[in-house]
């Protein structure tokens, strides 16, 4: 299967190209993206994978054009279902918002408005993009409500956010981002704060309405529990730059980068019962400090020399992957299996 960030999939939905994010700020601007690639086709996952800080979701909004106003983005590509993105003014982008691209944020519970009802929430998006009456506005959402599995929709139609659970809620958000059948979603950790099971009754929603809308979905989570689940494809980012790319379960059974190595490393194991936890040492760098080199080589239990002065490419170094690692290929061969990279460095 093609990776995300070299040769395109025939006519993807969302294709990325060079994306870079700069934040300004009084101590000089930031840059928390950078050289991003990625390729979303119609009807698969691509999940974007990184510790917190990595610039997954400010990629993400870069893509929806939702940054903050001190932030200015950069790209050499960014199509979505044939639109160029990087020459429409505003208010045309804002039309694409909801039709062709939509965004479920992780926080159900500020993202719904408190004082409207769920029914007034839904029926607005009808009322307002397609002009539907109130009664038809409302028959759309007791659907939608049904269709995302909230129980006996047509008396929950008019309940407000804070009558529902968080996984209702999360529910409700990701009706109100299918309402109006986007070819696109975005979906930023969008079972943070559920429990386990809440979790995977989500995961299996999103992966029902990807089969039946045939949507792509771009999936932003730090879980790889998550990514196991419902991955096609990944891409790994640290230190707002994507390291690691390629097929979900080729990646994952054998990592070409230390960092992607690291997170499945630190995954809790039954077969470790009682065993302590395995963490990634030290912190992600501040974006403004970007260290020279590879960007995870003060963290990195096999960095050379040469990790500490020359960034590494994002190279092909196999088919279908990509990987931005001076020893990929020995990771992919493995040649490097050492007691310093299964332990961390313990």
């Amino acid at each position: 299967m093609m990776s995300p960030v070299q040769t395109p999939r025939p006519d993807p939905v969302l294709r990325v190209r060079n994306l870079g994010v700069t934040f300004a700020a009084s101590g000089g601007d930031a840059v928390v993206v950078r050289e991003v690639d990625l390729d979303v086709a119609a009807g698969e996952t691509v999940a974007l994978l990184g510790e917190s800080g990595s610039g997954k979701s400010v990629t993400a909004r870069a893509i929806m054009g939702l940054l903050e106003d001190n932030a200015h983005a950069t790209a050499d590509e960014l199509l979505l279902a044939g639109h160029d993105l990087t020459t429409l003014d505003e208010r045309t982008r804002r039309g694409l918002r909801g039709t062709v691209i939509s965004l479920v944020m992780q926080d159900a519970l500020s993202a719904l408005n408190p004082v409207l009802s769920i029914g007034d929430q839904l029926g607005e998006l009808f009322r307002v993009r397609r002009g539907e009456r109130r009664a038809a506005a409302k028959a759309h959402a007791i659907e939608l409500l049904g269709l995302v599995g909230i129980p006996t929709p047509q008396r929950r139609i008019n309940d407000y956010p804070h009558q529902f659970s968080g996984g209702m809620r999360q529910r409700i958000l990701i009706a109100m981002a299918i309402a109006l059948e986007p070819r696109m979603l975005i979906a930023d950790e969008p079972t943070t704060a559920l429990d386990v099971t809440v979790q995977a009754q989500i995961l299996d929603l999103l992966d029902r309405l990807r089969e039946q809308l045939g949507m792509g979905i771009l999936l932003i989570t730090h879980d790889l529990g998550v990514v196991m689940e419902v991955a096609d494809r990944l891409a790994v980012m640290y230190a707002g730059r994507v390291v690691e790319a390629g097929d979900a379960d080729r990646v994952l059974d054998r990592p070409a980068h230390p960092y992607t190595a690291a997170l499945l490393r630190s995954m809790p194991q039954a077969a470790g019962r009682g065993a302590p936890l395995l963490a990634i040492p030290g912190s992600p760098p501040n974006p403004a400090q970007t260290p020279p080199g590879c960007s995870f080589h003060p963290r990195c239990p096999v960095q050379l020399p040469i990790c500490r002065e020359q960034r590494p490419l994002l190279v092909e170094p196999q088919p279908g992957r990509l990987a931005a690692c001076h020893r990929s290929d020995e990771l992919i061969s493995g040649e490097l299996i050492t007691a310093e990279l299964i332990t961390g460095g313990r």
